[in-house]
């Protein structure tokens, strides 16, 4: 897994901002290069709807073609291993901010749904949910610190699809820190 931040442009924030390219994205981080066929037999779509979200996803690198196991029109993909982040707020135009926020509040729906189901659907194995929920006082400066060894601690412990154990699952970490508006 990159260790070197890949901020979103417009186009990127674009791309994202499709409920069924974030779950491609999503399958192909957890099962492997996939082709727009298998994609759209899994996720109940035609071809034709894959491959143009996979084009999509391609033209802003978030997935590479595996040229090397194309075989005639056949055509592989897998999902770009990178540290995505936002870039700051006041880097962004205003039509951006608003792209921004939309895609956030998109991102957090798909969170909420993502957990609820887990919540719901648990096995004897309900124990790989771990969670925290804490309060506490920082300057901005710290909560920016805080982040970036949030980000140092998910490369430590975590791995990429091709290094893990064979006991390993995808596991869905959100870290999100912001001020209490009720604490001007």
């Amino acid at each position: 897994m990159s260790t070197e931040p890949v901020m979103h442009t417009p186009a990127a924030m674009k791309a994202l901002a499709s409920p069924l390219r974030r779950e491609i994205l999503r399958h192909l981080a957890r099962h492997g290069p996939a082709t727009s066929t298998t994609l759209a037999q899994a996720m109940g779509q035609n071809t034709g709807t894959t491959s143009y979200h996979l084009r999509m996803l391609s033209d802003t690198g978030f997935v590479t073609e595996l040229r090397d196991r194309a075989k005639g029109r056949e055509r592989w993909w897998d999902v770009v291993q990178a540290d995505r982040r936002m870039p700051d707020r006041d880097e962004l135009t205003t039509a951006e901010q608003d792209l921004a926020e939309r895609l956030g509040d998109s991102k957090l729906a798909e969170d909420l749904r993502l957990l609820s189901a887990f919540a719901h659907n648990r096995d004897e194995d309900g124990d790989w949910q771990q969670g925290s929920r804490a309060s506490t006082f920082m300057t901005k400066e710290r909560l920016k610190e805080f982040h970036e060894e949030y980000l140092k601690l998910v490369h430590r412990f975590g791995t990429d699809r091709d290094s893990a154990p064979p006991d390993a699952r995808m596991v869905l970490l959100r870290w999100i820190g912001f001020p209490d508006s009720r604490d001007p």
